[in-house]
């Protein structure tokens, strides 16, 4: 079965940095495309960004150029480095594995003040 653990939201001012690290277990990670989505009050879940198992990246037109995904098939994580953030970024960041199913961590929250 498949568990994803989602970290490292918080509270930063717009300009600051965060960075997200889901935890995954399952034996078949490195197969897996591992993504991050995010659900703002009021909206609908979006996706933000994905990395494929072959490393193939896909971002979302509004966080291109400031957030980074990146995976370490070793440790079964994958990681969301997110720059230059601003208060239209603050929701509610999901993991995601796609590999025979799809699975979501529990989200943590991020917010940017203005």
């Amino acid at each position: 079965q498949v568990q994803l653990v989602d970290s490292g939201g918080g509270l930063v001012q717009a300009g600051g940095s965060l960075t997200l690290s889901c935890a995954a277990s399952g034996r078949i990670f490195s197969k897996a495309t591992m993504g991050w989505s995010r659900q703002a009050p009021g909206s609908q879940r979006e996706l933000v960004a994905f990395i494929s198992s072959g490393g193939i990246t896909n971002y979302a037109d509004s966080v291109k150029g400031r957030f980074s995904i990146s995976r370490d098939n070793a440790k079964k994580t994958v990681n969301l480095q997110m720059n230059s953030l601003k208060p239209e970024d603050t929701a509610v960041y999901y993991c995601r594995w796609t590999a025979f199913g799809d699975f979501w961590g529990r989200g943590t929250q991020v917010t940017v003040s203005s």
